[in-house]
C-alpha cells in the first residue's frame, strides 16, 4: 500500500510539474533563458572589470542609485550608495593590490518580471605588499544581488557582499 501510495505521488508531482512548464510558451521560456544569462554576464562582468581595476566601466552595471553593503564576520562594515562613491571605494580598495583574481561559483536566479533576485558564490585573491612583504588575501564571497531591467539592460540595484572567510599570508 505504501509503494503505491508513493507512486500516485510520484505521478502526481511529475504530473504537476509537466503543467506548470507547459503554461509558459516557448518564447518565454527562451525570454527567461536569455534573462538568466544576461544577470549571469553582470555578474561575471562585475568580477573581469574588479580584476583588470576597469572601476568606471564596472560601476556602470549598477543603477545610478546602486547600493553595496559589506558584511564581514558577520558585521556590516560598509554601505556604499552611488555610483560616484563605489568608484571612489572600489578604485581606493583595489589600488593596494597588484593582482586582483576573482573565481564565480554556482549561482541561482530569481526572475520577477524586470526584477531578479540572485545568489553568487566567489572566491577572491588579492595580491599586494604590505611591510615589505609580498601578502595573499583570500576571501570566500557569497553576493546577494537584486537586479533590475533598465532600458533592456539588467543592472544591479543593491548587492551584499558577506565576505564569511578570510585567509591571509605571506607568498614569495
Amino acid at each position: 500500500m505504501k509503494k503505491l501510495i508513493s507512486l500516485f505521488a510520484l505521478l502526481f508531482a511529475v504530473n504537476n510539474l509537466n503543467a506548470q512548464t507547459m503554461e509558459k510558451s516557448l518564447e518565454q521560456r527562451l525570454a527567461e533563458i536569455e534573462d538568466k544569462m544576461a544577470i549571469k554576464y553582470v555578474v561575471d562582468r562585475f568580477s573581469n572589470l574588479a580584476d583588470t581595476k576597469e572601476i568606471e566601466e564596472q560601476v556602470l552595471l549598477f543603477t545610478e542609485d546602486g547600493v553595496v553593503e559589506s558584511i564581514s564576520n558577520g558585521n556590516q562594515s560598509s554601505k556604499l550608495v552611488g555610483r560616484q562613491q563605489l568608484k571612489e571605494v572600489f578604485s581606493g580598495f583595489l589600488a593596494e593590490f597588484h593582482t586582483v583574481y576573482h573565481h564565480n561559483g554556482q549561482q541561482t536566479i530569481d526572475l520577477q518580471g524586470d526584477k531578479a533576485s540572485a545568489t553568487s558564490y566567489c572566491h577572491v585573491i588579492l595580491v599586494g605588499e604590505q611591510e615589505g612583504k609580498t601578502m595573499k588575501t583570500t576571501l570566500y564571497t557569497i553576493y546577494k544581488d537584486e537586479f533590475v531591467k533598465q532600458n533592456g539592460q539588467w543592472l544591479i540595484k543593491h548587492r551584499t557582499s558577506n565576505f564569511v572567510w578570510r585567509e591571509v599570508e605571506e607568498v614569495n
